[in-house]
């Protein structure tokens, strides 16, 4: 079932989560060689895959993020197919055919698999908002086949741009060249921005799978030390904890409802793992 709302900004930000599962063996490495020089134990590392709803007031459906796809997808070679994104939409009441606009934070096949289905775009009223860059660096099974299946319902955006009511992407380049944030109010939707909790702590911590290593740690520290300054609610796409409210001293927890600005139940800090 998907996690508890939050509302911002007369949005209603509701998490997703697709799969849970540690990388297959086609990719996995120890925590400390994915993450050099953060000292992580070497331990399993259990990745959640979160998408992200935004209603508006009038109803409209914006989707962040598509998740990991169906068993034949080209995440299957590493992530826990098949996705449940569908199942979780379904406990919302909502189906594929009301969302109007896709948010594709990236195009790695835990983002965006979930776009297609047996040849066909699975959300086929929706807009899919991409950045320029992305798509230019497009290759491989996610070019052929995702971005040519949904090539003509792209929506393609060159740096930050408003892309439906109340949401608004922002170019945040380094894990690939056309990776993009959305926001919504006070949430932040991170794609990978920030892969692992240890990243909040020292954001130029590089992570192996960044394409640029160099310019995805200066873009993490830039957009999170931003975001710190705002106290805003990052909407993560691996943490467990979907939301987390950033502090001068770290990150919390969301637990509860949200309404507004950035009040409302926490827990705990997260520091490290």
């Amino acid at each position: 079932m998907p996690h508890r709302p939050i509302t911002v900004s007369g949005v209603d930000v509701t998490p997703l989560c697709d799969a849970v599962g540690p990388m297959g063996p086609a990719i996995r490495r120890p925590l400390a060689e994915m993450f050099a020089g953060s000292g992580l134990p070497d331990e399993p590392w259990v990745l959640h895959f979160h998408c992200y709803l935004l209603r508006d007031a009038a109803g409209r459906l914006t989707l962040v993020d598509t998740g990991i796809g169906g068993i034949d997808s080209p995440a299957a070679t590493w992530a826990p197919v098949p996705g449940t994104l569908a199942g979780e939409l379904a406990a919302v009441g909502v189906t594929p055919a009301d969302i109007g606009t896709v948010i594709l934070t990236h195009l790695h096949s835990d983002h965006a698999s979930g776009a297609v289905a047996a040849g066909r775009p699975v959300f086929e009223n929706a807009r899919y908002v991409l950045q320029r860059a992305e798509l230019d660096a497009a290759a491989g099974p996610m070019l052929d086949d995702v971005v040519t299946t949904i090539k003509d319902q792209l929506h393609v955006v060159e740096g930050d741009a408003d892309v439906a009511p109340g949401v608004r992407v922002h170019l945040a380049p380094g894990h690939t060249p056309g990776h993009q944030i959305a926001r919504a109010g006070d949430v932040a939707m991170t794609g990978d921005l920030v892969l692992h909790p240890v990243q909040l702590d020292d954001p130029r911590l590089r992570y192996l799978y960044d394409g640029d290593q160099e310019a995805a740690a200066r873009t993490r520290a830039e957009t999170l030390a931003a975001l710190r300054a705002e106290r805003a609610i990052l909407a993560t796409a691996h943490f467990s904890e979907p939301f987390l409210r950033l502090t001068p001293a770290g990150a919390t927890p969301v637990t509860g409802p949200v309404t507004g600005p950035v009040t409302g139940p926490v827990t705990g800090p997260v520091t490290g793992r």
